[in-house]
């Protein structure tokens, strides 16, 4: 799953991605997403598999409107992305992308 937070001027960022999500959990999150409409923002980006890899993943964007809760590490890069893949601990249906602080520079 590719993470993503609003910064300051409104905009998506990528901040990283998870690890593989297990079959039933990947089931349980497909559930609550939609596919992504015209004009999302990362239309067009490639996503490497690993921090450093050349690899691309393959892809589906959607709408960016479930929060999930995940644990992660304190590596980033100089892009403020986390090295590391995250552990997704829970989706939050609960909340909506306002509830999450916006994300600012490092």
């Amino acid at each position: 799953m590719l993470l993503g937070r609003y910064d300051d001027q409104g905009r998506l960022q990528y901040v990283g991605r998870t690890t593989t999500l297990a079959q039933a959990a990947g089931s349980v999150v497909g559930g609550l997403l939609a596919a992504a409409r015209r004009g999302h923002p990362w239309t067009g980006w490639s996503f490497s598999a690993g921090w450093g890899s050349k690899e691309k993943l393959n892809v589906t964007l959607v709408e960016p409107e479930l929060v999930v809760e995940v644990g992660v590490d304190v590596a980033r890069d100089t892009s403020g992305r986390w090295r590391h893949p995250a552990r997704r601990h829970r989706a939050r249906p609960d909340l909506s992308p306002a509830d999450v602080p916006r994300l600012t520079p490092l």
